[in-house]
């Protein structure tokens, strides 16, 4: 028989086309996801509402989401906080400042020719859900865009949270979030001030304007007890000793705390309230100086505020003391101003998501750094974006709602489940307990047979 020709035909294209992506921010969140996507060859829109990179570690940055004050040096050693694909200079002091992280920032943008894909100046106004799934995403330039998947990485430290007292005040107030230095935006030389809150700003504020040659007086007010942490321990940076894998979590938070309060003994001891909790059951405060202040009678320590009283605040203790300017060290809100849908909203500062990233039902939305780890959100969204990227290039799927829910609750015991409920507790993760189980998630998630976001 003769040879029959087959006619030509084209066969069908079923490979799936690449989804659309956005990506809300340029801080450290912003750019290693930037970063994953390129490296797994996905196209992405990244839109920054300032004019250059960098978010919190933005000194003075336009846009007016920095929390940076002149002496800011981060509270993570040099050794915890690198990108794994990018190390930090060698000549690094182990506690950088601001400016040496913001540098570190622009060289790993431009070492990985991320910038020119950042399109700055341009805030994202609105995000919403369309019937398909599909993201509209509305621009301060007017223009709107629609994408497959959503990823947002705006930060948590800029929209500061003041607590409401009765009464008035007549002098100055402001949020740390607004403190530059002792002398901008506010002269606080011979001035009498207080500095409310227990957390690393207050610390740090307090140490540096009780100095004698800046504040007449300064009081530090907190509602409760702290445990104050040295960022050295033997000689060495404090978290450079890390517990083994293989050791139970619980043991191993016992056996450091008998080591911490072997070393700094007790807050009362120093003239501070007493802590109603053991240390690590609250997001540490580290300073390698506040106790010394203290000890000095630089610093006073008072209690909980009871009232403003014009020139002055009067305490739950009854006492009173007349002040000129209060500085409120008190935390921030999470917030996301573009989502108009309720059910995308924080309720009482609290954003449950699995494995920290994603709500069950909105599996095209990713949330980067939407986190407080110990010891440092510098390099996390790096470590999330592995994950991410796999959703979007369909090497990974997400388990049903119903799992991912249950999840959620399971994991919250583990990470939040030792600390005192507090509104500065709802996004608490422990660095590497996260980041081992992101690996393992990553592993059953493209054993659940994934399929790309479309």
């Amino acid at each position: 028989m003769p040879d029959t020709e087959m006619p030509d035909t084209e066969m069908p294209d079923t490979e799936t086309p690449a989804p659309s992506i956005c990506i809300i921010g340029a801080g450290c969140s912003g750019f290693t996801m930037a970063k994953r996507l390129k490296d797994h060859g996905l196209a992405y829109d990244q839109f920054e509402a300032s004019d250059d990179i960098g978010g919190n570690w933005y000194y003075k940055n336009p846009n007016g989401m920095s929390a940076c004050y002149q002496s800011l040096h981060i509270d993570t050693s040099k050794y915890r906080l690198a990108f794994e694909d990018y190390p930090v200079p060698e000549d690094w002091p182990d506690f950088p400042h601001h400016a040496q992280m913001l540098q570190y920032f622009h060289d790993y943008v431009d070492h990985f020719g991320l910038r020119d894909a950042i399109t700055f100046d341009t805030r994202v106004e609105t995000a919403e859900r369309q019937g398909d799934g599909r993201w509209k995403v509305t621009l301060s330039t007017g223009e709107s865009r629609t994408y497959d998947a959503l990823i947002v990485a705006n930060g948590h430290h800029w929209d500061p949270r003041t607590p409401d007292y009765p009464g008035e005040f007549h002098g100055h107030q402001m949020h740390s979030h607004a403190y530059c230095d002792p002398f901008e935006p506010y002269d606080f030389r011979g001035k009498r001030v207080m500095v409310v809150g227990g957390g690393n700003s207050a610390m740090d504020i307090a140490s540096e304007l009780s100095q004698k040659p800046i504040a007449e007086k300064l009081f530090v007010s907190m509602r409760r007890g702290v445990w104050v942490l040295s960022k050295y321990a033997n000689g060495q940076p404090a978290d450079k000793a890390v517990l083994p894998a293989w050791m139970p979590r619980k043991l191993g938070r016992r056996i450091a705390q008998r080591l911490i309060k072997k070393r700094i003994g007790r807050m009362e001891d120093y003239g501070l309230p007493k802590p109603d909790h053991e240390p690590l059951e609250g997001h540490p405060t580290v300073s390698e100086e506040f106790l010394a202040r203290v000890g000095c009678g630089d610093v006073i320590p008072k209690g909980a505020i009871d009232r403003l009283d014009g020139d002055g605040v009067v305490f739950a203790d009854g006492s009173r003391e007349e002040l000129d300017a209060i500085i409120w060290a008190t935390g921030y809100k999470i917030s996301f101003p573009f989502f108009r849908d309720p059910e995308l909203q924080p309720k009482d500062n609290a954003y449950p998501l699995y494995k920290r990233m994603v709500k069950p039902g909105y599996e095209s939305l990713f949330f980067l750094g939407l986190a407080q780890p110990l010891p440092t959100l510098v390099n996390l969204a790096e470590q999330q974006s592995k994950l991410v990227a796999a959703a979007l290039t369909g090497d990974y799927a997400f388990p049903d709602a119903a799992e991912m829910e249950r999840v959620i609750v399971e994991d919250e015991k583990i990470h939040l489940g030792h600390f005192y409920a507090s509104k500065r507790h709802t996004i608490q993760v422990d660095f590497g307990t996260y980041c081992r189980d992101l690996a393992k998630e990553i592993g059953r998630g493209k054993g659940r047979g994934a399929h790309a976001i479309r």
